[in-house]
């Protein structure tokens, strides 16, 4: 499995973007995908996660704002970021749970201004 992740940016606070994961390879039967961010100095934490029963898990610093959503047809995983505040600034990374294997996208930048 192979992602590819695009979509970030320079935005002002309050501010929206929305990011994209494409998945190519042998993408059957993924069970979960996620959308994670890592700021600088901190670990790497889960912001959204939505299963293939469409079960959905938000990070509470994004719960209202923040929106995962995953279009089958085109392989993609898309989070809506909405209301962005400086403190959401990171390098999002996509992920995709096969079995017992995790399959990481490259990072993109978001970064939000005051």
């Amino acid at each position: 499995v192979q992602l590819q992740a695009s979509g970030g940016g320079l935005v002002q606070a309050g501010g929206s973007l929305r990011l994209s994961c494409v998945a190519s390879g042998t993408i059957f039967s993924i069970q979960t995908n996620g959308w994670y961010r890592q700021a600088p100095g901190k670990l790497r934490e889960l912001v959204a996660s939505i299963s293939s029963g469409r079960s959905i898990t938000y990070a509470g610093s994004v719960k209202g704002r923040f929106a995962i959503a995953r279009d089958n047809a085109k392989n993609t995983v898309y989070l809506q970021m909405n209301s962005l505040k400086p403190e959401d600034t990171a390098v999002y990374y996509c992920r995709a749970q096969k079995g017992n294997s995790a399959y990481w996208g490259q990072g993109t930048q978001v970064t939000v201004s005051s």
